[in-house]
């Protein structure tokens, strides 16, 4: 399970669970983190070695393949695997990278990584693989939503509007109320919004401030506590569609000053830039964790 620094954790524990009790061995990963790519390097080590052992093949050389849907990290997986297997073993050569984008798609053949020696492991990358048609609606905006499919399926603003509906119904805004209405982000409002009346040196800080670039944490502290004085604010109910959808526009209409969004560009093009930055933040972990499916009804719970 790779990505496992942008999952909810506590639904990571239950997967855990159900995989098990489907007779595999689960085991959640960083692939940008050196220590977890160490922990599933060893447990990949001893799983070789016990099955080398029970084969009575101690020298026998293993191939694993990597297989997933696309932009689920695998790329980035092999080649962490590659380079800790390498070190661990003190081998000499020229690194070998596979290409790795945010972008789904990238990967087009199949390519090999040796990642242990004694007995040799070698790990297959693979291009992402979805099925020719998927139609469950729901399915295809989380398939979207992670990059999964390029955004261009869907238009932005619904995505993010997505995004936005998932972000409500969690407790995950309620981490950011020391975000709220804080003063950098009040005089970033009135420096935006009253262009006539400031001075010169205000005026300068707000050009830089628009090109500020959106994953600073000045303006992710300033779009978390956005969401949250927009959701503490409404006084609608959001388990009825109507007012859930009037809780999203509000945000997005909020998020355009906390993005530093220029004024007069057209409703199209604040919902797109909006949409654009906001999924952005989501997909790198800066607007909390999140796990999109649901564990299946027949998980059982040990006694």
């Amino acid at each position: 399970m790779n990505k496992i620094d942008l999952a909810d954790q506590t639904q990571v524990k239950g997967w855990m669970r159900y995989f098990e009790q489907q007779n595999c061995i689960p085991y959640g990963v960083n692939s940008h983190n050196k220590d977890s790519v160490k922990g599933l390097l060893n447990f990949i080590q001893a799983q070789v070695r016990g099955l080398c052992k029970a084969n009575h093949h101690a020298s026998e050389t293993i191939t694993i393949m990597l297989v997933g849907i696309p932009n689920v990290g695998k790329s980035a997986l092999a080649n962490s695997l590659h380079q800790m297997g390498r070190i661990s073993a003190a081998e000499k050569g020229r690194l070998k990278h596979a290409t790795v984008s945010p972008q789904p798609g990238e990967t087009k053949d199949i390519s090999s990584f040796k990642i242990g020696s004694h007995p040799n492991i070698y790990l297959l990358d693979t291009p992402g693989i979805l099925p020719c048609m998927i139609h469950d609606a729901e399915l295809c905006s989380k398939l979207v939503l992670t990059g999964a499919i390029r955004d261009g399926l869907i238009e932005q603003k619904e995505l993010a509007r997505y995004f936005l509906a998932i972000l409500n119904l969690s407790d995950q805004y309620k981490k950011w109320a020391k975000f709220s209405a804080n003063e950098d982000r009040l005089l970033s409002f009135i420096e935006h919004k009253e262009e006539g009346s400031i001075s010169s040196k205000l005026e300068m800080r707000q050009k830089k401030q628009h090109m500020m670039d959106h994953t600073q944490d000045l303006i992710v502290n300033d779009v978390r506590g956005t969401i949250f004085d927009t959701i503490s604010c409404f006084d609608g109910d959001i388990e009825l569609e109507e007012d859930m959808i009037k809780l999203m526009e509000a945000e997005l209409v909020a998020l355009r000053d906390a993005f530093r969004v220029p004024q007069g560009l057209g409703e199209y093009v604040y919902n797109r830039v909006v949409g654009v930055k906001l999924l952005d933040l989501y997909r790198s972990g800066r607007l909390g964790h999140y796990t999109l499916d649901t564990l299946p009804l027949t998980l059982h719970h040990p006694l």
